[in-house]
Parts: C-alpha cells; structure tokens; sequence
C-alpha cells in the first residue's frame, strides 16, 4: 500500500477526531487536511455578511512600505511554522530596486523582526554563488530540512535552491533548471519516492505567457521528467499565465494548489488568486481548477505601489484539525498581506466552479 492510500485508511479509522472552533474543542465528523496542528496561527473569522472564500485580515498589511533601513518594500515572501513560533524568507527590495532575500522571525506570524543584512548562501561553488538577484522565495520542509526555493540569476532567472535546518546556515545547492524559469514551488514530501517542483518556464522580462509544469527529482540536484500540469488561458482573469503559488498542502481530496492567474488589460498585467486540487499520487493530473477569481485586486494596498493591481500568494499556514489557512501574499508589489479560509469551504467552492483547461 502506498502512503497515500495508507494515511487516507488511516484517517478513516481515526475520524471522528478533534476540531476547534471559536477556542473551543468540539468533535468533528471528518479532517481533510492531511498534516499537523498549528493552534496558534494568525487567524481572524470571516466577516459577517461576507460570502466570498477568501477574506483579507483587517490589519493588513503586515509588513508596511520602508520596513527596514535598507529597504523600499518587502512581499512576495516565503513563511513556515518553527519551533512554536514562526520563520521567513522574504523578497527585500533595496533602495536601488535590487531584490535579495532577509530572514525574519515573529511569534505570531504578524509581527515580524527583519534582519537587516541579507542572507549569505554558503556555496562550495563560486560560479553558482554569485548573487546578481534573489526574489520571490518558498519555503518548504521536508522530513528534517528546510528547503528555500527562488528566482535567481544565472544567465537568466532560473530557480535556486538552498537548504537549512537552523535558519542560521543556509547552504545553497544546484540550479534545478536552466535559464528561464520562474515560481519553483516544492511539494512537502517525497511522492513515490522523489521530490517534485512546480515550476514555470519563461523569458527573460515581464513574461506575456505560462503554464504550470512539474518535475522530479531523486535527490533534489537533478530534476527531469519534466509534465505538463495546467495552462493558462479559458477565462480571461487567468488568461495570461499563470503561476504555482504557496507550497501544495496534502488533503483528503488531493494536493490543494494556491496559484496566480493573470489577466493582460489596456492598463498592463492584473494578478489574481485561484485555487485547484492535483491528484495525490500523480500531481501532474489536475482533478478540478478554479474557473473564476478567487481573489483579487481591490483595496488600496493591492491596487496601488510599485506595480498596481497585482495580489501574489507565496505562502501559507495551515492548521490542520481546524483546517484554517492564512495565505501570504503581495501587494502591488510593495506590501506583505494576508487572507484567510477554510478548507472544507474552499474544496467545494473549487468543485462547484472548476473547468479543467
């Protein structure tokens, strides 16, 4: 029997199991996210009145314009959960527009300490070390070890990769591709036996297209195998391209992938939030995908910055017995906000409105 179908038998022997609501223990009748609890993740409820799926936190945004002295803007950042608090890799924008990445930390994934000196990769080889630029991070922990993934510059954006256990030393690896690729999104754990990464290939500027692509690797140095898994196009807020966003996160329905879809306009690119699920054992088989928004640009902090009208999701926290999610995302390209949702009630709002392109 293969882990999949092992933890879903095992989840129907275990279930009911134990939920929370509103600070309360309460017994629920099943749990979909396949992973750990994280009780003290930022959350805040819906709005009342409210009916869309996702709803943005009313504080937003949690990391404002000019955080540290080095820095004009900070978003599009990579966030986990680490040893009860919680960690980031964020995309710092300095005051000469270069982007390289910061570690931060903050106990209750709002409050965020930044470190002010970007982060030095230890690399045994100097002509992959070479940090010409470093922007939109993931993070993603497998077994042990913490994965970073970005777009980095190597004749061309490509994706790096780095790996910790500490956040103190961080050893950068291979490329995984050549030059041009962009969003290198890593799933949480082997799939019969190797690792995967979403991926999407590119140019060298401001892409007018992509798709979704996934590839595997036997011991994440050399990936191939490389599989189509969804294409931009149908409906036009996804038009453009599209993007894998956050890391994948494991549920009894399959892989749910947060991801970006762009629409071109007479006034340039819009970025929007969409959601499908990806089959279990071949995440290359897209089960249902959003055939409509799930969120996009409208207040101030999305709408206005350095590049307007753009929502980019690079991170999520997930609890699982509750199956509350905080999306991190980018505003304008000048803001870190947040949104948050429901598992059950995302799934079914991806069912009810899905067209598989």
């Amino acid at each position: 029997m293969n882990v999949s179908l092992f933890t879903k038998s095992l989840l129907k022997i275990l279930l009911p199991t134990l939920n929370r609501k509103n600070g309360d223990v309460v017994m629920s009748t099943k749990q979909t996210v396949i992973g750990e609890a994280l009780p003290n993740m930022p959350w805040e409820n819906k709005p009342v009145g409210y009916t869309e799926v996702l709803w943005r936190y009313s504080g937003n945004p949690v990391i404002d314009i000019n955080p540290i002295p080095c820095a004009q803007s900070i978003y599009n950042s990579a966030v986990v959960p680490y040893e009860g608090a919680f960690v980031g890799v964020f995309r710092v924008d300095y005051k000469s527009y270069m982007p390289f990445l910061h570690f931060g930390k903050s106990q209750d994934g709002l409050n965020w300490e930044l470190e002010h000196d970007r982060i030095q990769f230890i690399s045994d080889d100097p002509e992959i070390a070479e940090m010409i630029y470093a922007y939109d991070p993931r993070l993603c922990k497998i077994e042990e070890i913490y994965y970073i993934t970005w777009c980095n510059c190597y004749h061309g954006p490509t994706i790096g990769v780095a790996r910790t256990t500490d956040f103190k030393k961080f050893y950068q690896m291979e490329n995984a591709y050549l030059p041009f690729n962009r969003n290198g999104v890593l799933f949480p754990r082997k799939i019969n036996g190797k690792y995967y990464m979403l991926n999407r290939p590119s140019d060298n500027g401001h892409t007018p297209f992509g798709d979704i692509f996934i590839s595997e690797s036997p011991d994440m140095i050399h990936w191939g195998k490389h599989r189509f898994v969804m294409g931009a196009g149908g409906q036009w807020w996804q038009a453009t391209k599209i993007g894998a966003g956050p890391i994948p996160i494991e549920t009894t329905e399959g892989w749910l992938m947060i991801y970006h879809g762009v629409l071109n306009t007479c006034n340039g690119f819009v970025y929007n939030i969409g959601a499908a699920l990806l089959d279990i054992d071949k995440p290359w088989k897209v089960l249902y995908r959003t055939n409509r928004y799930l969120l996009n640009p409208e207040k101030l902090y999305e709408t206005t910055g350095k590049v307007p009208n753009v929502v980019f999701p690079c991170a999520a926290l997930c609890d699982a017995p509750s199956g509350r999610i905080a999306i991190y995302y980018g505003g304008a390209d000048t803001y870190t906000c947040i949104a948050y949702t429901q598992v059950d009630e995302l799934i079914d709002c991806i069912k009810a409105n899905s067209d598989v392109l």
